[in-house]
């Protein structure tokens, strides 16, 4: 099969033909139909992040089950599924209390050490699996609590988005920050995730909903999608916008880049009492300075935000509904749609902000 594998970093993604194992025991193999883009890997590309190597990169997938290993129950071949990266060993603490992004136990989710790899190269060499799911492949070896049923209505490229970055808007709305109806937002950065946060919130109630970003595009995608109002930060001060905006400053406030600059502009824009709630990836080594005594005489809280802080196998069904219902606008989130092969071609898009969401479409 075909499969986008990171040799190097920095690196950019080389198509190489790779050879997948039969599902074991507790793994599920999935033809993949969509897979998105996400910044995540990017991340990874250019040496910010680090991860195994090679390894075939991609976790935002969705796709068609071929075939299943003794002992799955919970899928067939047939159903429709979406996988995420939140693999939950059912055991742990955090398993236990329903955190499953924190889940912090692999073994139980891998094969045993010195058993064949499930994706090898041509050399015979194992490839990492991206998140332990590897997307950008035309199919997926992956243990059975990676993956969720949807509806077969439910159009797999759209829901792919579901796996990581619609999931990880909302869910850091519904689940992480629990926005009340009424209340007013802020989200900086109207990308893939900025923007499932900005629909979160209007989906839940916010009287104001506003969007920050630097590109005029990308605040009209927003404005499309629910914001009651726009901020370009490369045109005036962000921080004073919004405050002017909500006299005084947001109840909620999502920073969806992973700027030391915008985390503190999220906290900024906080009246007493909000919250300002981190989703983007804050590269390691990074220091975040926020005035100490507003954290005790204004009793604002920062947090962080992992995935949406998602119960995925509960979440991610009911995200199919809310699109079903037309409540959830997927389909004006996709800007571009490629083929494989021109993977490299979509990062540089990501990289120019000329795409809100690229998706691979394998059929």
């Amino acid at each position: 099969m075909k499969a986008a594998v990171l040799n190097r970093i920095p690196g950019e993604l080389e198509i190489e033909d790779v050879s997948i194992d039969k599902p074991a025991a507790n793994e599920v193999l999935v033809r993949t139909v969509g897979s998105g883009l996400c910044h995540s890997d990017l991340h990874f590309m250019e040496g910010h992040w680090q991860t195994k190597l090679p390894a075939v990169m991609g976790h935002e997938g969705a796709g068609i089950v071929e075939a299943v290993g003794e002992n799955v129950h919970y899928v067939k071949p047939g159903d429709h599924v979406i996988t995420c990266l939140s693999v939950f060993c059912g055991q742990c603490r955090y398993c236990l209390a329903g955190h499953l992004s924190l889940c912090n136990n692999p073994a139980p989710t891998s094969r045993p050490r010195g058993s064949a790899p499930r994706t090898t190269n041509a050399k015979g060499e194992g490839l990492a699996q991206f998140a332990r799911l590897g997307a950008f492949a035309e199919m997926m070896l992956v243990h059975e609590n990676a993956v969720v049923k949807i509806r077969e209505e439910m159009p797999l490229d759209r829901a792919s988005l579901i796996g990581c970055g619609v999931t990880t808007g909302l869910g850091a709305v519904f689940r992480t920050a629990q926005v009340q109806a009424g209340s007013e937002v802020v989200v900086i950065g109207a990308g893939g995730i900025g923007l499932s946060a900005l629909q979160g919130a209007r989906i839940a109630g916010a009287s104001k909903v506003i969007a920050v970003d630097v590109e005029d595009a990308k605040l009209d995608v927003a404005r499309q999608m629910g914001a009651t109002h726009v901020v370009n930060g490369a045109k005036e001060d962000a921080v004073a916008a919004v405050k002017e905006i909500t006299s005084g400053g947001v109840d909620y406030s999502f920073e969806a880049i992973g700027l030391k600059q915008t985390v503190e502009q999220a906290w900024a824009m906080l009246r007493p009492r909000g919250t300002a709630t981190v989703i983007g990836m804050v590269p390691f080594g990074t220091k975040i300075e926020i005035p100490g005594h507003e954290i005790f005489m204004e009793e604002k809280m920062l947090r962080g935000s992992m995935m949406g802080s998602n119960q995925f196998r509960l979440d991610m069904p009911r995200f199919v509904d809310l699109y079903l219902d037309g409540k959830l606008m997927l389909d004006e989130m996709v800007s571009h749609r490629i083929k494989l092969e021109d993977i490299n071609h979509g990062y540089d898009l990501m990289r120019r902000r000329e795409a809100t969401r690229t998706v691979i479409t394998f059929d």
